[in-house]
C-alpha cells in the first residue's frame, strides 16, 4: 500500500503516525514546508518527503504540485491533515483512483449552508474523515438538509496517540520561573480566543479565599483585551503568571499540581491536557467536545460545566485541599494516556481504516 500524507505543522503525535505506518510495511511519502516541525525525524525514518507549501486553500502551483505527485507515485491512500491540504488535494485527485482521507480535529465549524464545507469536509470526494474525538464524529453524523443526510461511516474516531518516553523530565525548575515553591500551581496551556474560556479562569480567581496558596501559570499568546483587563484587575494579580508564548511549554506544566482548559465549545482532544497527563499533573476540563473523552471523571481528572467562573474555583479547591487526592489523580491521568490514547492503537487504527477503503 502507497500513502501520500499532506501536511503542515505536524506534531508528535501525527510524525510518529507517519513513521508507525511506514514501520508496519506501507510506502508513505510526505509533502510538507522544508521547516515542518520534526520533519528530520520523518527523513531519519527513511521516509521520503517532498518540499511543499501551501498558501491557501485555493493553491494553484500547490494542487499542481501534489496531482504530479499523484500520477507518478501510484497512490491508493491520500492523506491530508488539514483545511489547506484537503481543499488543494480534492482538485489534485479529480478523476484519480485515489483513496482521499481528511483529518479533523475539532467540533463543529461544519455547515451545509457554507461554501468551504463544500470544498473540503462535505465533498463527496472525501472518502473518510478521521475524527480525533468522538463529539467531533458524532457532530458530522448529526448534519443533514432536507432529504439528504451525512452519509453513515464516513466520519470514524482514532484518538491521537501519544508515547510517554517522547516527554524527557523537565530541565527547568519553578525558580526559574520566579514561581514559589510551596505553592499549589494551576497550569494553562492555551492561545486565547474566546471559546477557549479563559476569562472564565480569571473571574475563578474572585471565588478562591485570599488566604489560599494557589498560583497560576497562563502559557500562551493572550489576545483578548478584556482578559487583560481581568488579570490585571484580580485581587490575587501577584498570583497570575503569564509567561506569553513558550516551546517548553510541556516542562512548564509537569512543574504545575494541576492544569486546566476552561473551553466553552469545539474543542478537540486538548494537546495542552494531555502533555499534563503526561506528566502525571491533575486535569481539569469543561464538558467541551472531545475534552470529557480524556478522563474517566473523579479518578484521572475533573470533568466540570463550561463558563461557570465558581465551578472552576470549586474544582481547584478540591484537589488544593486534599494534595494527596490530587496526586493520585495525576498518577491515574498519566496511566490513562499510557492505557487508552497510546501511539501504537492509533497506527493500528489507521491502517485498519486505509484497508477498509481499499479492499
Amino acid at each position: 500500500m502507497r500513502v501520500l500524507a499532506v501536511t503542515e505543522h505536524s506534531d508528535l503525535p501525527e510524525t510518529h503516525l507517519l513513521i508507525g505506518l511506514h514501520l508496519k510495511g506501507l510506502h508513505v511519502e510526505v509533502m510538507c514546508p522544508e521547516d515542518a516541525p520534526h520533519i528530520q525525524k520523518l527523513i531519519r525514518a527513511g521516509i521520503t518527503t517532498h518540499h511543499l507549501r501551501l498558501n491557501s486553500r485555493f493553491d494553484k502551483a500547490g494542487t499542481a504540485e501534489i496531482r504530479q505527485r499523484l500520477l507518478t507515485g501510484d497512490f491508493g491512500i491520500l492523506h491530508t491533515f488539514n483545511n489547506k491540504a484537503l481543499a488543494n488535494c480534492l482538485r489534485a485527485s479529480k478523476k484519480l483512483q485515489v483513496k482521499l482521507i481528511a483529518y479533523r480535529g475539532i467540533e463543529g465549524n461544519v455547515s451545509v449552508f457554507d461554501p468551504i464545507s463544500w470544498a473540503t469536509y462535505l465533498n463527496p470526494r472525501v472518502d473518510c474523515i478521521i475524527c480525533v474525538a468522538n463529539a467531533i464524529r458524532l457532530r458530522f453524523e448529526k448534519i443533514k438538509f432536507f432529504l439528504w443526510k451525512f452519509p453513515k461511516g464516513k466520519a470514524v474516531t482514532i484518538y491521537k496517540g501519544h508515547n510517554l518516553n517522547w516527554y524527557p523530565p523537565p530541565s527547568i525548575s519553578r525558580s526559574d520561573l520566579g514561581l514559589p515553591e510551596d505553592a499549589f500551581i494551576v497550569g494553562c496551556t492555551v492561545n486565547e480566543r474566546p471559546r477557549k474560556g479563559l476569562l472564565y479562569l480569571i473571574k475563578a480567581t474572585k471565588y478562591l479565599p485570599k488566604e489560599a496558596n494557589v498560583h497560576f501559570v497562563l502559557i500562551g499568546n493572550l489576545n483578548q483585551k478584556k482578559t487583560i483587563e481581568n488579570i490585571n484587575n484580580s485581587p490575587v494579580r501577584s498570583k497570575i503568571h503569564a509567561l506569553g508564548f513558550r516551546s517548553d511549554a510541556p516542562q512548564i506544566i509537569a512543574l504545575c499540581d494541576a492544569c486546566i482548559l476552561p473551553s466553552l465549545r469545539r474543542e478537540g482532544l486538548p494537546k495542552g491536557i494531555i502533555e499534563g497527563m503526561i506528566y502525571g499533573i491533575a486535569p481539569i476540563v469543561t464538558d467541551s467536545g472531545g475534552s470529557p473523552e480524556l478522563i474517566e471523571h473523579g479518578k484521572s481528572g475533573l470533568i466540570i460545566a463550561p463558563g461557570s467562573a465558581s465551578s472552576i474555583a470549586e474544582a481547584i479547591l478540591k484537589l488544593y485541599m486534599d494534595r494527596r487526592y490530587c496526586r493520585l489523580m495525576g498518577n491515574e491521568a498519566r496511566q490513562r494516556i499510557n492505557r487508552d490514547f497510546h501511539t501504537n492503537t492509533t497506527v493500528d487504527q489507521t491502517l485498519q481504516t486505509y484497508r477498509r477503503l481499499t479492499k
